[in-house]
């Protein structure tokens, strides 16, 4: 306690009853003690009430961590969902094209025959 011991506390009493006197000294030592108390009741209400709010600081941030983990893995489906559908997709197309059945080539443009002018 402060680091003082047993033989400074013992000084210390003895110059306050010599100071402030047997009659005034009990109702001195109870207003002190009244008033440590008071400190310590204050002292527990803020420790409470930090740890009450760091509770629900930690409280939301563990709440904002799991939906940022579920929007996550939603998006992380999605994605799944749609490489998939294009997987699908698209394979029929290169399925047509490994058998020949590839797009058809263009024809060529008919022309009228030529007329014999003479």
């Amino acid at each position: 306690m402060f680091g003082i011991g047993g033989p400074e506390l013992l000084i210390i009493c003895v110059v306050a009853l010599i100071v402030i006197g047997p009659k005034k000294l009990p109702e001195l030592l109870r207003s002190l003690g009244k008033g440590v108390a008071e400190f310590k009741r204050v002292g527990n209400e803020v420790k409470s009430t930090l740890d009450d709010e760091v509770t629900k600081a930690e409280s939301e941030a563990r709440k904002q961590e799991v939906e940022a983990e579920l929007a996550r893995r939603k998006a992380e489906k999605a994605k799944q969902e749609a490489e998939t559908t294009v997987a699908a997709e698209s394979a029929p197309e290169e399925a047509g094209q490994e058998k020949g059945q590839g797009e058809p080539v263009a024809a060529a443009p008919e022309t009228a025959p030529e007329e014999n002018k003479a």
